[in-house]
């Protein structure tokens, strides 16, 4: 019997290798990895630069404190402000903890320094922030909420792409709006850009922060930096994770100079964010994507993936849709989508799901064209194999 809590519905493999786009389990069979650790090792696994990088931290220093200065937590700061819009950056250890420090910046900067007395927050059905208890309660899925009552107050969920629902929620209780640009959890679904543009107004004519949540569309995923800059806004508040360390433990916050003074000394803190190690880690993958031209390459392989997927499904009436950006798929599908899961992964090649009908692809940005072909030619097999697609029992 396992001595770990059994909160995960753990797949029957055990990894204990992984290269390049490959992952091996015990028995040393190799799977093409259509996951990524969940938008994590976008690099591939155990990328040869960040292993140098990391390797060369091990050698000096692992882990002090954030009392004092970090001078490569520095340098991390200083490339994402030079890729986003924002001025300064504070760094945690996940996307959820970086949604609550953006929460509490909200919340600060409209209480102490705007000294108006709102602390609402705005997101939307199908959401996902993270499983603290403020931000599940952000988060606009019923199912990650039961059995954790009294949950904070604070928080209000519209419909998501509801440009009237959105209007009316707003009160004298808001302070920030907070959106994902392409919901990942939640079913891989884009925002509109007429809606995104509301917000944007709505923001300006409120004076509302905005806080745009990156955690999974960030660090390149999408075919741009941040999936933000798909369209015409200036989050005031980013908040990233996942990509970022290609598999080490940081998230991080990027916001606008005007929130500086409500972000002091003893107002946030955390003792294992942004570390050596971890802010080695970051960097080194930041400076790779960028020298090796990785996001740029985001965008056409993207493209060539959703168009051989949209190909299969005008031959495969159990296809409803293909929708999302860059590396950041989803195919929606008439059924559940368990059991297809459960056949590609027995054909080694593993993808997860979005919500129970959406399949959710999100490899590795150094993907080649034929590794895609393979993928879509043994899913093609798998539904011709299957008549409706079916929940894994």
């Amino acid at each position: 019997m396992s001595s770990l809590f059994p909160n995960y519905g753990r797949w029957p493999i055990r990894i204990v290798r992984g290269e390049g786009n490959y992952l091996y389990d015990e028995s040393g069979k190799k799977y093409l990895d259509l996951i990524a650790g969940i938008a994590v090792t976008s690099l591939g696994n155990v990328p040869p630069k960040v292993k140098e990088k990391v390797q060369e931290q091990l050698n000096t220093l692992w882990h002090c404190s954030n009392l004092f200065e970090i001078p490569v937590q520095e340098k991390l700061a200083e490339k994402l402000v030079s890729l986003t819009c924002g001025d300064r950056a504070f760094f945690c250890n996940s996307g959820a903890e970086a949604n609550e420090a953006a929460i509490k910046l909200a919340r600060k900067y409209t209480q102490k320094i705007l000294n108006e007395p709102r602390y609402e927050v705005i997101t939307f059905t199908q959401s996902f922030h993270g499983r603290t208890l403020a931000t599940l309660t952000a988060t606009g899925q019923a199912k990650v909420k039961e059995g954790f009552d009294p949950l904070p107050e604070g928080f209000v969920t519209v419909p998501y792409n509801d440009s009237r629902a959105l209007q009316d929620a707003i009160s004298d209780k808001t302070c920030a709006i907070m959106l994902e640009m392409i919901q990942g959890e939640g079913g891989v679904n884009p925002a509109d850009p007429e809606f995104v543009e509301q917000i944007k107004t709505l923001c300006a004519k409120h004076n509302l922060l905005l806080i745009v949540d990156e955690v999974q569309t960030g660090i390149g995923r999408t075919g741009k930096w941040f999936a933000y800059q798909h369209y015409d806004i200036e989050p005031d508040i980013i908040t990233m994770a996942k990509g970022l360390g290609s598999g080490f433990p940081i998230g991080a916050i990027v916001g606008k100079e005007k929130l500086v003074e409500a972000f002091g000394p003893g107002s946030h803190g955390t003792t294992f964010g942004g570390n050596p190690l971890a802010s080695s880690a970051a960097l080194a993958t930041l400076e790779t994507l960028e020298e090796d031209g990785y996001v740029a390459q985001v965008h056409g392989l993207g493209v060539y993936f959703k168009e051989k997927l949209e190909a299969l499904a005008a031959a495969n009436p159990t296809i409803v849709k293909v929708r999302g950006k860059g590396l950041m798929i989803g195919m929606e599908m008439t059924g559940e989508v368990a059991g297809i899961i459960e056949q590609m992964r027995a054909e080694s090649i593993l993808m997860l799901q979005a919500g129970p009908n959406v399949l959710r692809i999100l490899p590795p940005f150094t993907i080649k064209k034929e590794e895609i072909d393979r993928a879509v030619d043994v899913l093609e097999n798998v539904l011709n194999r299957m008549k409706e697609p079916v929940a894994n029992e």
